[in-house]
């Protein structure tokens, strides 16, 4: 993988301010949010929502629905800019060497401008919560402390592989699915609990977030070696961790399909179908990446950045085949 020199932080004068170049300064913020985390995110509130809805006994009215999912929907996406963007003000030296495109890493905004987007949103996230309910602020409220931990001194987890993955999978697993599944459980009359496919959606995020936190690192070995962040790249090399990755994924695929016999209220034949298929997709392609292709000619090779948002696409395709496949069951 090819080395990107730093850029130096641009003049106070030109940074970016949304009076003056308001497109501008709005590209800047899309980046600031990490586009890839608002679309899990989304995909994940409306997802659960399908999965919910679809054994309720009856739908509210559409302004109960609005308000039910829309209060969800902007608690979360505030949430989600909060932690990643408390996570760019803390890594803003480290950025500039791993990704230097970054707006607080490029100069583009100011950290006095990083901060007042983290705490509005983190305000705001805080605020919506409240207003949806008891299951919404539980769940957005864990998320912030956690996301807080993750990146914050002295306790800045990230520094410390297991606990910089169990971080991502507290938040992008449990908390988020099953918190989510309680607050449309109250809001749409469910009283039977936590239905088996639910579980399984979570334990396949848990280890699907694993694997998201163990890819994640493997690019920014250089960044990492220099700001004393050890990280399973920096401590067992690229190529370990690339396999790791990839048999935790595996297991993840699998599992979900050895569930299926025991699972009710879904379609168990697409289940199996749908994440075998999946998981055959992503053995081909992680063959051809970059650095770890296995014989794939170089007409053939995937750039390791390409493969990492085809990871991310894999979790967001999971949210929308998990609520088609309830709904036809």
């Amino acid at each position: 993988m090819s080395r990107v020199s730093p850029p130096q932080p641009q003049p106070q004068s030109q940074r970016l301010r949304f009076y003056r170049q308001p497109q501008a300064w709005l590209w800047a913020f899309w980046k600031f949010t990490r586009p890839h985390t608002i679309i899990g995110t989304s995909l994940s509130v409306w997802g659960l929502f399908g999965m919910a809805a679809a054994i309720a006994p009856g739908l509210p009215s559409g302004l109960a629905v609005v308000r039910l999912v829309g209060l969800a929907w902007l608690a979360c996406l505030a949430g989600n800019v909060y932690i990643v963007g408390l996570n760019q003000l803390e890594d803003i030296a480290i950025d500039r060497v791993n990704k230097p495109h970054l707006p607080l890493a490029s100069g583009e905004f100011a950290r006095q401008d990083g901060r007042w987007l983290v705490a509005i949103t983190g305000a705001l996230a805080l605020i919506a919560a409240a207003i949806g309910g008891p299951w919404l602020l539980t769940t957005v409220g864990i998320s912030l402390v956690i996301g807080s931990a993750y990146s914050l001194p002295p306790i800045r987890l990230k520094r410390h592989p297991f606990w910089a993955s169990f971080c991502i999978l507290a938040v992008r697993g449990a908390v988020v699915n099953l918190g989510l599944f309680l607050h449309y459980s109250q809001g749409l009359g469910l009283n039977a609990g936590i239905p088996a496919h639910v579980w399984v959606l979570t334990g396949f995020v848990l280890i699907f977030s694993i694997a998201i936190a163990i890819f994640k690192d493997i690019p920014d070995i250089e960044g990492d070696k220099r700001y004393g962040i050890r990280t399973l790249s920096v401590a067992l090399g690229q190529r370990t961790v690339f396999n790791i990755a990839r048999g935790v994924l595996t297991i993840c695929y699998a599992g979900v399909a050895l569930a299926a016999p025991w699972l009710t209220l879904v379609n168990r034949p697409l289940l199996v179908v749908a994440h075998l298929l999946v998981l055959g997709l992503f053995w081909w392609l992680s063959l051809r990446v970059e650095g770890f292709k296995g014989g794939a000619s170089p007409r053939q090779t995937m750039s390791y950045p390409a493969f990492y948002q085809f990871i991310w696409k894999l979790f967001f395709i999971e949210y929308v085949m998990f609520p088609l496949i309830c709904w036809l069951g």
